[in-house]
């Protein structure tokens, strides 16, 4: 009898998860963000940090900025947790350890963490193994995207109520889907209850970055299109905004790379900085 396969985490996933411990092992206190509860997920291999995108000199800057993206997340998150917003949203949440990690925030919470099956059934069973809750108010919401399921349904489905204010992150994602299906995700959100906070990234064309992230960005492209998911969309802060106001927000704003800088690498001791090719968008309804 064949023995029934163990389902796999998405590969980009397993890379931020490992690159957020790589931060933590390698790189100055005051870490911007302390997560190795992926890197206990994961359970990489002895000689993982010998992999060519772990090496601790050329992604230094790509890992600062999956750190900062992460802590950016959790500051907005935990500011609206104090304003009396309950429910959040992690599009696309990969080996996202917020529950894990900051369970007195999150327990007062709902967290609805949206991803495709394979990486929800994987990540709930390392959990377990780990000896990690499966909490009530953390909703595991699987949509499978390439059957073209709609995660709005799904979130609803889950408990999501649309009549409540919410926080959702969506990073990492857009560079993935067309100018249509961004701008139909934007309209979506823009329906959200009077209250809520969209934290949405993007990227920004190659021209506009700065010259010492071009290879990076060029060696990030070709490795998505080796995997089969070639990055589609690219946007400049201009026409982002124009997108989010087309969609019903009114006050959009970007938070670029130098902003996260001033936010959290400012003082370091290191020079640890974020790559400048990523921006962030934050709409509020």
């Amino acid at each position: 009898m064949e023995q029934e396969k163990r389902p796999e985490p998405n590969n980009t996933a397993v890379r931020t998860a490992l690159w957020r411990a790589l931060h933590v092992q390698t790189d100055a206190q005051p870490h911007i963000l302390e997560d190795e509860v992926g890197f206990r997920l994961v359970a990489p291999a002895d000689d993982w940090r010998q992999r060519p995108d772990m090496d601790i000199h050329f992604t230094r800057r790509v890992r600062a900025s999956m750190v900062a993206r992460a802590r950016f997340i959790e500051d907005l998150m935990i500011e609206q947790a104090g304003k009396g917003v309950s429910q959040y949203v992690i599009l696309g949440a990969g080996l996202d350890t917020f529950a894990q990690r900051r369970p007195d925030i999150a327990s007062k919470l709902t967290v609805f963490e949206i991803d495709e099956p394979n990486t929800h059934l994987w990540k709930k069973q390392r959990l377990v193994e780990l000896g990690y809750d499966l909490p009530s108010w953390l909703r595991f919401v699987t949509v499978d995207f390439e059957a073209g399921s709609s995660w709005w349904e799904s979130l609803k489905s889950a408990g999501f109520d649309e009549n409540k204010p919410a926080v959702v992150a969506c990073t990492g994602l857009s560079m993935y889907l067309t100018l249509e299906a961004n701008r139909t995700t934007l309209q979506q959100m823009a329906t959200l209850a009077a209250g809520s906070t969209l934290a949405m990234t993007y990227l920004l064309p190659i021209d506009l970055i700065d010259e010492e992230d071009v290879m990076l960005q060029q060696i990030s492209e070709k490795g998505a299109r080796a995997a089969g998911n070639p990055f589609i969309s690219y946007f400049t802060p201009d026409e982002m905004l124009n997108l989010a106001r087309e969609a019903g927000f009114k006050t959009p704003e970007n938070i670029t790379a130098a902003d996260l800088y001033k936010r959290y690498f400012r003082e370091r001791s290191d020079k640890l900085s974020p790559a400048s090719g990523e921006v962030f968008l934050v709409s509020r309804t």
